[in-house]
Parts: C-alpha cells; structure tokens; sequence
C-alpha cells in the first residue's frame, strides 16, 4: 500500500490511526536483516520494488515475497526458477509462473493498460528475454504488442508489420547473433528504440557480447541499448517512454 492510498482510507475512516501508524514506521523501509525492502520506491520513482530471484536462498526469497504481497497486494519478481516457484506458491496460492520467461508475479486483476509498446525479436530463440521486457511493461500498466520473428535475415517480414510499429510510443528490440535488428527498426521508425542484445548465437558471438557492440555502435539514431538479456530494463525504460508519451 502506497502513502496515498493509506491516508485516503485513513480519511474515509476504512483505516483507523493505530494502524496507519504501524505502517509509517516502515517506511521509508523494512529492515529484515538480510534485506531492506523499499517500500517508498513506488512513491519516489513510480514503479514498485522488483524482485531479483536468482540466487536468494529459499527462506529469504519466500519472506520477501510474503512482505511485499501482504503490504502491496501483489509483487514482481524477474528470474526464477520452477523450484523457487514452488516454494513460494506454498506460501502464496495467488503466485504464478511463467517458464518462458521466468517472471514469478502475483497480479492485481483488471489492471488498465495504457499506450503501446511493440516488442520485437529477431528470432524465436529471443522470445523468452522479450517475454521479459513484455510482462513487466504490462505489470507496469502498458498495453503491449508482440511482434516476434521477424529478423533481418527475412526483412520482409519485418516490413510487414511497419503499420503496428507506426502505433507504439517506444519499440523494444531484442536481438542476438550480429544484432541488427534495432539498427533497421530505429531507421523506420519515429519513436524511440530499446535494444537488448540477447546471448543467443555461435561461438563468434560471444554470449551477446558481439550483439552488444553491433546495437552500441548503431549508425541509427534514437536507440539506447540496454545490458545483455535485459528484458526487464528494456521494459523498465520503455514504461517510463510510454508514460510520457501518454501524458
């Protein structure tokens, strides 16, 4: 619960002072020892603290899962396992999983989704770090637009789909092998690029590092790249575009 809607309902007379007063002491955070969950993140930046799955022993991760849902009635978490996910599903029935992009979330329903974010890949191969930057632009309350397969080394299909490009208020490309697909999107389109380089390719690509270089060193302009399979930060920085753009 953010300190808006606290005091509105302090207000309304549905929260009562002792309780509110409960609830200040932990901001601007809750110290757990291991952890200090930032509960005045919302407030200060506009997103809710996201959770970082990967590596957290079980006991810690299952707790700041309870902490973050029980304050905020929902909570985002980025690369997870099917085992973490079990876990905290045991704490939390509302939790989901998706394998594909590894996004362990419990959701408030019928959320309004606004703008448009296209979300492009050059390959099948890059959806699960697309499925990334997608689902957390939606958690973030964007309407999103996947456009997947459509790579360079078939440009027709990507010449395609120009009129659903045309709609969106920033386009995420995600890409891996030589990584040209935000190059060519960025020169067709007016709105600003997110490239992601993904750490799909042979051995001369380096886990993305050769992806990375192509998009950073692109002759396009209106492209910002973001860290090898950064889906999340990709759709991070393109919920922040979307919301201007829709102000």
């Amino acid at each position: 619960m953010d300190v808006r809607e606290m005091l509105l309902q302090v207000k309304s007379g549905e929260m009562d002072m002792d309780t509110a007063e409960q609830l200040l002491k932990n901001l601007p955070y809750e110290e757990l020892g291991y952890a200090k969950l930032d509960h005045h993140r919302k407030l200060r930046s506009g997103f809710g603290e996201t959770i970082f799955c990967q590596g957290k022993p079980d006991s810690y991760l299952v707790e700041i899962y309870k902490r973050l849902y029980g304050r905020d009635g929902e909570v985002f978490g980025t690369r997870a396992t099917k085992e973490q996910y079990e876990l905290v599903k045991a704490a939390l029935p509302q939790i989901t999983y998706d394998p594909i992009s590894r996004i362990l979330k419990a959701e408030k329903p019928d959320k309004d989704k606004k703008g448009c974010i296209a979300v492009c890949t050059g390959g099948t191969a890059d959806i699960p770090v697309a499925e990334e930057a997608a689902q957390t632009a939606e958690y973030f309350g964007c309407h999103v637009d996947r456009v997947y397969d459509v790579g360079v080394a078939g440009i027709h299909r990507l010449l395609s789909q120009r009129e659903r490009l045309i709609k969106a208020n920033c386009i995420i490309a995600v890409a891996g092998m030589e990584g040209a697909l935000g190059t060519v999107i960025a020169g067709l389109s007016e709105c600003p690029v997110v490239a992601v380089p993904t750490s799909v390719g042979y051995g001369a690509s380096f886990h993305g590092l050769s992806a990375l270089l192509t998009m950073l060193n692109s002759c396009a302009n209106g492209i910002s790249v973001v860290n090898i399979d950064n889906g999340y930060g990709a759709g991070y920085i393109a919920t922040q575009i979307n919301r201007i753009a829709e102000k």
